[in-house]
């Protein structure tokens, strides 16, 4: 799964109908999460882990009605700083940005502990720390020399991501039924997976994003929004389904690479080598991604403020912002050195839960300011009080209180030192 934290300033052409935009939704939501943190949700809530994946969906769809409609008022590049700076203020702004920046970060680590358990069970290897610092210098060094990502490049890693996880569910399908899907661990289990789970849907808000690309973007793109968080919902259902009737929710959730695994069980080592490379190549490309995009957000907002302007000094030779990008790195691997992948992905969602409900507030407080008339209306309102923003608050509220209270602790520690960054630095430039 691949977050796209800024829009491109290039309008483009609107050559996507809804049947593009809808795979393109696909494409970003699917991605290294449901590959990497499958395993440890289903040892939370058990067979049923199906159940999570659905409430995690819900949170999702609600999110990203309000991701819709202030996209459609605020068109500038800045995504979610722009959002709420323009409803909650400067500093609001700032920590918004700041944690869309800390999720991609510690976002990146958890893709990269999971990359490093499936390179490791392909080699026998048991230092996932090593391993996954190596990727990220690998990739940082790519960055550093110059990186032309191209979309084609991306569809094809996305392509190959999605055909692995099809192969689980063809392989699966004769064991379907095999065991009680309503066999759960605790609705506290359940409700922890759909926490965790919540990770695989990262990328979801950036189909919004597509609106200068689209046809109709007021009836195509929050129908590509829904379909897109439907489809991914489905193929996660199935491939839950899948896991627990091959290998049962006990062993899955004690395996480094599960859905090699599950491959492996049924069809030998040379399936769960061929699922082992889908997963690498996968979690590869969510790497590079992401630290291209926390260091461009880094070098962006750096711009902005004089005692940071430094970050974004970009390199003559190979026009990357070299010092933007080593920062991520070092943080980034700082992260990894926990080793605890379920700890760090869910400091991810901590962040992500904060942006989301600070999102859903900035909906509810635009439609009482003054603004550009939206193009898009979220459905279901009391006068001008959007129900489904309210919603979308309390599931996010609901879904980060199920978090582990380490977690909290921690992801409240970041909060407070990005308001403390934020004073030291923002006397800004005229």
């Amino acid at each position: 799964m691949i977050k796209k934290h800024k829009r491109e300033s290039v309008t483009l052409r609107r050559d996507l109908g809804l049947l593009e935009a809808t795979v393109a939704g696909v494409g970003i939501i699917i991605g290294a999460g449901i590959y990497v943190l499958i395993g440890r949700a289903a040892g939370h809530a058990g067979n049923a882990v199906w159940i999570s994946f659905v409430i995690s969906a819900v949170v999702a769809f609600l999110t990203g009605l309000s991701y819709a409609e202030l996209s459609s008022i605020y068109d500038d590049d800045s995504g979610e700083y722009s959002y709420v700076q323009h409803t909650f203020g400067k500093r609001a702004g700032f920590i918004v940005g700041y944690l869309v920046m800390f999720a991609g970060v510690v976002g990146c680590a958890t893709v990269s502990l999971g990359f490093a358990g499936y390179f490791n069970s392909m080699l026998n290897i048991n230092n996932n720390i090593i391993t996954a610092l190596i990727a990220i210098l690998i990739f940082t060094i790519i960055n550093l020399f110059g990186i032309k990502k191209t979309m084609t490049l991306n569809t094809i890693f996305t392509s190959v991501s999605i055909v692995g996880l099809f192969m689980i569910i063809i392989m699966a399908t004769p064991m379907l039924g095999s065991v009680d899907y309503m066999d759960y661990t605790s609705i506290t289990g359940i409700l922890k997976a759909s926490s965790l789970i919540f990770f695989a849907y990262l990328g979801f808000d950036s189909v919004v994003q597509l609106s200068e690309e689209t046809k109709n973007p007021k009836k195509n793109i929050p129908k590509a929004l829904l379909l897109s968080i439907l489809i991914s919902t489905v193929i996660y259902i199935l491939v839950a389904f899948a896991s627990v009737s091959v290998i049962g929710w006990d062993v899955l959730s004690n395996s480094d690479s599960p859905l090699a695994l599950v491959a492996e069980t049924v069809l030998g080592s040379k399936a769960g080598l061929t699922l082992t490379v889908i997963a690498l190549v996968s979690t590869s490309n969510t790497i590079l991604l992401e630290l291209i995009a926390v260091s461009r957000m880094i070098y962006g907002m750096s711009q902005n403020y004089k005692k940071i302007d430094f970050l974004s000094e970009v390199n003559k030779i190979t026009n990357t912002p070299h010092r933007a990008v080593i920062l991520t790195a070092l943080l980034i691997g700082l992260f990894v050195l926990t080793g605890n992948i379920e700890t760090v992905a869910e400091t991810t969602n901590f962040a992500v839960f904060i942006i989301f409900g600070m999102i859903n507030l900035s909906l509810i407080k635009s439609r009482y300011i003054k603004h550009k008339k939206e193009q898009f209306h979220e459905p279901f309102n009391i006068g001008k009080f959007p129900i489904f923003g309210l919603l979308g608050f309390l599931s996010v509220l609901f879904l980060m209180f199920n978090l582990e209270k380490q977690v909290m602790l921690i992801g409240l520690g970041i909060i407070i030192f990005g308001f403390i960054l934020y004073e030291l630095i923002k006397d800004k430039k005229k």
